[in-house]
């Protein structure tokens, strides 16, 4: 239930859907006796699009997320495993497609070949609400692997998650892990409070590794203003959906931190 609710909350709460919403039904309205509402509804709408396109709210969202978990020396051994999140990878037409998240697999492989008696752990299956499925995110992280010529036998994937707390719960029954040992957690800078959150909650004691970052350390960020508008729409759009997240699974239970830290 939570699942299926997530997805249809966050349909109408990601910024981009919102500001078109609401544009939608101030043209409905335009045509109704709450004409004059209509017009300042478009006109804020169109304002909210234009803030989240190309202003620095985005990337003022999205930095303190990025900055929650530093990230360590990726030759900083022993390591008994990697443990990588969904969400980076599909499979079209039968061959691997890769997200704007695509850092979470590439660096996989790097730490892989750091570390190579480590195991290479996959967790995602499919999200889809409605579409039916054919392939999930493991089928194609089996593909990718195999092909940048990672061994078969070091590579195990979880393919019944879902969503973050599934990443977790199910990641530990299938490695059950052991006091000692060193598993890393490999998912974009911004997701990774709320993976932590969910870990820890799940009695899953793994170290963070961030990667994918869309911010920069340096002070300019909260000033620059954004030449791209689906760049500064993606970027409101993941660091605000992450932020409704976080609170959502600290209301459910999820996690036990509102802002998960180290």
């Amino acid at each position: 239930m939570f699942f299926v609710l997530s997805k249809m909350v966050w349909f109408v709460l990601s910024p981009v859907n919102l500001a078109i919403l609401l544009a939608l039904l101030a043209a409905l309205l335009a045509f109704t006796r709450w004409a004059r509402a209509a017009r300042w509804l478009g006109v804020a709408s169109l304002g909210f699009l234009v803030l989240m396109a190309f202003s620095p709210l985005p990337r003022l969202v999205m930095w303190p997320l990025e900055n929650r978990f530093p990230q360590q020396p990726a030759e900083k051994g022993p390591v008994t495993g990697i443990i990588i999140l969904g969400g980076a990878i599909g499979v079209a037409r039968g061959d691997v497609v890769l997200t704007s998240a695509a850092a979470r697999m590439t660096k996989a492989v790097e730490l892989a070949r750091l570390h190579p008696q480590a195991k290479i752990v996959f967790t995602g299956g499919a999200a889809n609400l409605i579409s039916p499925v054919t392939k999930t995110e493991s089928d194609g992280a089996s593909v990718l692997f195999e092909g940048l010529g990672l061994p078969r036998e070091r590579i195990l994937l979880e393919d019944k998650s879902r969503n973050t707390r599934e990443n977790a719960l199910f990641t530990k029954q299938l490695v059950d892990p052991k006091p000692g040992e060193r598993w890393l957690l490999v998912t974009s800078a911004w997701h990774m409070p709320r993976s932590m959150g969910v870990f820890r909650k799940a009695g899953f004691a793994v170290e963070a590794f961030p990667v994918d970052y869309l911010t920069e350390e340096k002070a300019s960020e909260f000033v620059r203003v954004s030449g791209r508008a689906p760049r500064g729409l993606m970027i409101a759009d993941d660091g605000f959906k992450e932020w409704v997240g976080l609170l959502a699974y600290r209301l459910a239970g999820y996690t036990d931190a509102l802002f998960p830290g180290p």
